[in-house]
């Protein structure tokens, strides 16, 4: 099956999510501002590091696939503003996402930004939640493209017989991710029990061995 090369489609992906005025950041007020991630400054973002050079605006962690031997299935591979300085204040991020036959993106959402993918290989069952609790959901396979809206519940599942990638970007330097079932099953401290039982409709023993599987 055909692939495509990277650097193109990074390229393509970046240039359809970099109008400011879509950003889900706000506004930069400067040319650059790279993170300086050892600075004691807490703020909404990251303070500019004084010295800069071009290694500071380049990323080489999407190049080759990640180790998908998990119980998911898959392995994100993020280039935002956490391992990619780069990108502070620019309103925008990408990821390579990497999954072995059978394996799965859980249900998860992006509170700071809407996410595009676009297929390098195998095929995919996507889909997301609306508010409304309506599915929209659609098989896709290489060269095909879908978005999903900021903030909604969405998953990504391998239908094919091997191995699928993707190439995400998203408009916020650092997007945030909550996995839906860790978020409730693997919290520190625990959500109580009783209070996912009765959310879920059913007794504290099932709550309980769920739990134990994300431990």
């Amino acid at each position: 099956m055909a692939r495509f090369h990277l650097p193109v489609l990074c390229a393509a992906v970046l240039l359809a999510l970099a109008a400011p005025s879509l950003a889900g950041d706000p506004d930069m007020l400067q040319d650059v501002c790279v993170a300086d991630m050892a600075s004691p400054v807490k703020l909404n973002g990251f303070p500019c590091k004084a010295n800069i050079t071009a290694d500071d605006f380049f990323f080489a962690g999407l190049k080759n696939a990640g180790n998908t031997n998990n119980a998911a299935g898959s392995v994100v591979t993020a280039a935002n503003v956490m391992s990619f300085p780069g990108v502070n204040t620019l309103g925008v991020s990408m990821a390579r996402i990497d999954y072995a036959p059978g394996g799965q993106n859980p249900p998860h959402t992006h509170p700071r930004a809407t996410e595009i993918i676009f297929v390098i290989e195998g095929t995919l069952e996507v889909g997301f939640i609306t508010t409304a609790n309506k599915l929209f959901t659609k098989t896709i396979t290489v060269g095909e493209v879908f978005v999903f809206p900021r903030g909604l519940v969405h998953f990504q599942q391998n239908r094919g017989y091997g191995p699928a990638s993707v190439i995400a970007g998203f408009n916020s330097q650092l997007q945030g991710t909550q996995a839906i079932a860790t978020t409730l099953f693997a919290a520190a401290p625990p959500v109580p029990t009783d209070v996912l039982a009765k959310a879920f409709r059913i007794d504290n023993g099932h709550v309980d061995a769920i739990k134990a599987k994300f431990k």
